[in-house]
Parts: C-alpha cells; structure tokens; sequence
C-alpha cells in the first residue's frame, strides 16, 4: 500500500515538468505578429480619430468616443471647439474628414454673446485628442505632402488654405 502514494508522486511531478515544458512562453517575434495580425485595418492607411456629436467638452467627447476606422475617402480628423466668453467648453464635434472639411481652420466668433468657433485638422491615427482653444492651436497640420503632381506644384487648394491662414491669424 505505501507503494502507491510513491508512484504516484513520481507520475505527478513528471506530469507537471512536463506541463511546464509544453506552457513556458517566449517573447513574440515581428514575423508572429505578422502572421497573427496580417492587417488589422479594414483598407490599406485606415486610421481612427476620436469621433463625437456636440459633446459637452474634450473628455466627454474622447471618453465615450466608439472605436472606429474612418472611411477610405477621409484623410483627416477634424475638430470643431465651441467655447464661451470665458473660454470654458460649450460643444466639442470631432470626426473623420475629407481634405474638403479641413480648408477653414482657425477661429471665429460665432455669436453677439461672445461664443467662439475653433477648428483644427490633423492627419495620424487618433491625432484629434486635444481640442483647438486659440489661432495658434487651431491649424491644419498633415504629415504628407497635400500635392499629388509629380511636378511639385502645390495644388489651388494649398493656395487657398495658405490665404486663410493668412487672414485668420492676422498676418496682413
């Protein structure tokens, strides 16, 4: 009988030394997350921007945020900051946007009582975590080129946004 609780011991410590073999990790390799995670996008250069509907302010807005790939035909995240005589937050829309929604970025007073309209545009994966307050935060800033000729001419639309940044910050 005391043969018994020996054997099987020595089954269970061998079971386990085992186990430990077959579940010890390593460290994940590039050519893993390759393998595993292809392309998580739902298109080639899909990217996020955090995305709300006249939010009560910046935290509301990125706290309840849905997570999201922006449509193929947007490059941009677009933030629109509605703020009061006092500078405190009245409505935060932030969103996915074509090149088109981005040409008027910079401030504007909106109302007689004193409200003010900011609106930035940035291009990056959830670039569009702070919300523009004043003309210095209140810009267009890409990482590419806005040009897609091979000769370097920018295109009108530059020229047209580089005039309202002109205007809008009081440059003449």
């Amino acid at each position: 009988m005391e043969a018994w609780p020996t054997v099987a011991w020595v089954l269970l410590m061998t079971s386990i030394a085992d186990w430990q073999k077959t579940v010890q990790s390593r460290d994940f390799s590039m050519t893993d997350i390759i393998l595993l995670h292809p392309s998580t996008t739902p298109h080639p250069g899909g990217f996020k921007c955090f995305t709300c509907e006249d939010a009560a302010d910046n935290y509301e807005c990125n706290r309840w945020a849905p997570d999201v790939y922006c449509p193929r035909d947007a490059k941009y995240c677009l933030t629109l900051h509605m703020m009061d005589n006092h500078g405190e937050s009245v409505s935060v829309t932030k969103r996915c946007a074509a090149l088109d929604d981005c040409l008027y970025t910079g401030c504007a007073d909106v109302t007689d009582n004193g409200y003010q309209m900011c609106s930035s545009c940035c291009e990056g994966n959830i670039c569009n975590v702070l919300v523009p307050r004043n003309a210095s935060s209140a810009v267009f800033s890409s990482t590419s080129p806005l040009t897609s000729s091979s000769r370097g001419s920018p295109p009108a639309t530059l020229s047209y946004i580089i005039i309202i940044a002109i205007f809008t910050c009081g440059y003449i």
